[in-house]
């Protein structure tokens, strides 16, 4: 990790730019300095240097040390307290916002859904999804989206959630050797006709069947998505993943070839394909 990722992070748990430069510097000098040698060290500004110390020293991360002729050096928390002390504080807060913020939050007029603009936009609330679900989530995935999602997948099922996951191709099992979750592989269609057909990599991810996100990645680098907290919708998308998994299961019980036949010579399940075709292609 370079220093310029160090700083960020800092920065991220609450430190200002200038605060985040000040502790390095302190903790780099690996003994007590005085602000002059904290400017000269981390580039805060000498005019500021002063004031960012004693933010630091107000929030627990530096020891302020008095020498002789009240000079003035500091002392930084040592690393491992300081992201203690941040976790404790983290947690607390969180813990206690579960609590709080639900009161002071206003019914929705209507059930949110939003246009997602980008691939990485569309993995981060897919991300969402995952960690938000506390009973079931379904998955219809290509091993390119699952490869990036696998961890937070592992974690759901690790927290007791009840996980289907449907690849469209060859993936690693998310769930390694816990066999935690379900994995389905796509075979019927196989994926080279279905990505053909639709000419994108369909993504669908829902959550306790009250939150999706749906979107799509195109050949040439494009995506799109929605997520929507509408449990209607939630509730189609999942019954979509759940089907075509029922279907992969039923081809396999019962072979590709028999489904084949019952799909070509049954008017109605011919109109509800809507190409005249058996689904893999045949």
């Amino acid at each position: 990790m370079s220093m310029q990722d160090v700083l960020e992070h800092l920065q991220r748990l609450g430190m200002s730019g200038y605060e985040a430069k000040a502790y390095v510097a302190l903790v780099a000098a690996g003994k007590p300095i005085n602000g002059y040698e904290v400017a000269k060290r981390s580039g805060v500004p000498r005019s500021t240097v002063y004031e960012t110390l004693g933010k630091l020293v107000a929030r627990g991360a530096a020891y302020e040390l008095r020498g002789a002729a009240d000079a003035t050096d500091y002392l930084p928390l040592p690393p491992h307290s300081l992201l203690d002390r941040l976790r404790r504080e983290f947690d607390g807060s969180v813990e206690a916002l579960q609590t709080a913020l639900p009161s002071v939050v206003a019914a929705p007029e209507a059930h949110p859904i939003h246009n997602l603009k980008d691939g990485e936009a569309m993995l981060a609330r897919a991300g969402d999804v995952l960690a938000g679900a506390r009973r079931d989530l379904f998955l219809s995935v290509w091993p390119q989206e699952l490869r990036r999602l696998e961890g937070q997948v592992r974690q759901a099922a690790g927290r007791g959630v009840e996980v289907s996951v449907m690849t469209f191709g060859k993936a690693a099992d998310p769930f390694g050797e816990d066999r935690v979750g379900h994995v389905y592989e796509h075979r019927y269609s196989a994926p080279e006709a279905v990505l053909q057909d639709l000419g994108y990599r369909l993504i669908v991810v829902v959550g306790d069947r009250r939150e999706a996100v749906v979107g799509g990645f195109g050949r040439d680098g494009s995506a799109w998505g929605v997520y929507t907290a509408d449990p209607a919708v939630a509730l189609m998308a999942a019954e979509y993943v759940r089907q075509d998994i029922a279907l992969q299961i039923l081809a396999e019980r019962v072979g590709a070839d028999e489904l084949n036949r019952l799909f070509a010579t049954d008017p109605g399940l011919l109109r509800l394909l809507g190409r005249g075709r058996a689904p893999n292609g045949a």
